[in-house]
């Protein structure tokens, strides 16, 4: 199971649900891997990895990899590296991400993340995949890699153009590179019930047909105590109600996973 999280708009909590779903798949006993494709890391330091650290086993490393006549490349199984937390593994970011990116691009890499979770998925039950806020090659590269997106939504109306305009450039991904790739989901994040725009623009993208997951993530300032104790929520804050929220949420995706898997079957 390969979900991407991804939207073109920065400051949705992309992050902050990509490692929180990826702690909840761990607690709840599946072997996880998040890899964290955002040069700046955030998802990397909030599992407790420092990117300025001179590793030389991040998703920097391992899209970069040449294989000549008279070398091999690291094997893939390699770049994992544990966490704090049990049952869950990191590819963590790197700097090198932005020196890297057109070199990557030139010499048509995009495959080469889909090629390694090929590998990798072997060794994991679940695996989450961070995102840079934009379709650059990174972004691309993961999308063609994954089987799922979860899309981060914030009740504003540029939100609401943005998403509209990622699932037209992912609509043109899917039919060029990946024909599998399904839009699972769109996570609403930072929803305050009090007021009644986030209600109304969420009843719009309703009625344009999009899959509205529920529940919909409170907005808190606990995500931010959070990240900065370096503790997922289901850690640090396990009966808060965005902690609650979070559960009920992975919870839903995993039973439509099933189902799906049973149709498939």
């Amino acid at each position: 199971m390969r979900r991407v999280v991804f939207n073109q708009k920065g400051g949705v909590g992309k992050s902050s649900i990509a490692a929180n779903l990826a702690a909840l798949s761990a607690a709840n006993g599946y072997k996880t891997l998040l890899i964290d494709l955002d040069v700046q890391g955030n998802s990397s330091h909030y599992l407790g990895y420092d990117i300025n650290s001179d590793s030389n086993t991040t998703v920097a490393d391992l899209l970069n990899q040449t294989v000549g006549w008279f070398s091999v490349s690291t094997p893939v199984k390699d770049f994992p590296q544990p966490t704090p937390f049990s049952n869950l593994d990191i590819i963590p970011s790197s700097p090198k991400l932005e020196k890297i990116e057109s070199e990557l691009e030139r010499r048509y890499k995009i495959y080469k993340l889909r090629d390694a979770l090929d590998e990798l998925e072997k060794s994991y039950d679940r695996i989450y995949i961070d995102t840079p806020p934009n379709l650059n090659f990174f972004s691309k590269a993961a999308l063609i890699a994954a089987k799922r997106l979860l899309i981060p939504f914030d009740c504003d109306s540029f939100s609401q153009q943005a998403l509209i305009t990622l699932l037209n450039n992912v609509a043109e991904l899917r039919e060029d590179h990946n024909p599998k790739l399904e839009v699972e989901g769109v996570i609403v994040n930072m929803f305050n019930a009090q007021a009644n725009f986030p209600a109304q623009i969420i009843a719009d993208l309703s009625d344009l047909g999009l899959p509205i997951l529920e529940p919909y993530l409170p907005l808190s300032i606990k995500m931010k105590e959070s990240h900065y104790h370096q503790q997922p929520l289901i850690h640090l804050l396990p009966n808060h109600k965005l902690t609650i929220s979070f559960e009920k949420l992975f919870h839903t995706l995993e039973e439509t996973a099933d189902k799906t898997a049973e149709i498939e079957q």
